[in-house]
């Protein structure tokens, strides 16, 4: 099979990853797009959701330093997230907030995800971050306009796992975004902060909705292809009427069929 360009050598990849880059800075330039960038000590009053994210966690083999790394990272860059008000018409990006993750800045090498393999870089972990700010933002009527997954491969052995596979989230600076858009008429604010052991976030309202969200998995199993197990499931989010509790709609977000990268001996095959 012909390689691609960014595949022939670690120089190409380089010329290819640049070029991505410029190209997200014209395309940004251009689009005219509303970006928020104002904070504010004024916490609104409505917590429409907060979520812990346990910051470290033990992932097959991955050494536990990159671990540590990732603390760090995170804690460079939640001061650039915290308190960011999102007012109507206005799109939350994350690298426009966080900016491009360097040594220089004080970023350690930490775990990333590239081809379906664990690997590790400058600035890495901080898919954690877009997790946490993903599994909030799924719990609010705000439109999702950027959304990359890694969940084509099953990569890690589930650790304490609090929220379904396959609602993370896949970023690189500055051209694999997290992005999304405030298009009702209230603003909202995202809170977050690390303790010793989490990465916290909180995601505020200056009004209360008349809705709910519940993101739920459904028919969740594994199953034997050839040589290879996977991962499959449904991903499912149901809102709900505040005043009634009924449901009002149920809408699929997500249909894994990840293949399983670690040792499938005491996974139960079938459903």
């Amino acid at each position: 099979m012909r390689k691609l360009f960014c595949e022939i050598s670690p120089l190409t990849y380089k010329i290819s990853v640049e070029k991505e880059r410029t190209l997200r800075i014209c395309k940004d330039f251009i689009s005219n797009v509303l970006f928020a960038e104002e904070k504010s000590d004024d916490i609104l009053p409505i917590v429409i959701n907060k979520h812990n994210s346990l910051i470290r966690r033990k992932l097959g083999n991955v050494d536990m330093e990159l671990q540590e790394n990732k603390a760090n990272n995170l804690s460079l860059a939640a001061p650039m997230i915290n308190k960011i008000c999102i007012k109507p018409n206005e799109v939350f990006s994350f690298w426009k907030l966080v900016g491009k993750p360097t040594e220089r800045k004080g970023y350690k090498s930490g775990l990333t995800i590239s081809g379906g393999k664990s690997s590790s870089g400058i600035g890495g972990g901080m898919c954690q971050f877009t997790n946490l700010i993903h599994w909030m933002v799924l719990h609010t009527p705000l439109t999702i306009i950027e959304h990359h997954h890694h969940d084509a491969y099953d990569l890690f052995p589930d650790f304490n796992r609090q929220i379904p596979f396959g609602t993370g989230t896949s970023i690189m600076y500055n051209y694999l975004d997290y992005r999304f858009k405030n298009e009702t008429k209230n603003t909202y604010q995202i809170i977050v902060y690390l303790t010793n052991d989490y990465l916290c976030g909180e995601i505020r309202c200056d009004s209360k909705l008349n809705v709910k969200y519940h993101i739920e998995s459904e028919d969740e199993y594994f199953s034997k292809e050839g040589d290879d197990v996977y991962r499959n499931g449904k991903v499912f989010r149901k809102e709900i009427d505040v005043k009634t509790g009924k449901c009002i709609n149920k809408e699929c977000i997500r249909i894994n069929h990840a293949k399983v990268m670690y040792d499938t001996v005491n996974i139960k095959i079938g459903k």
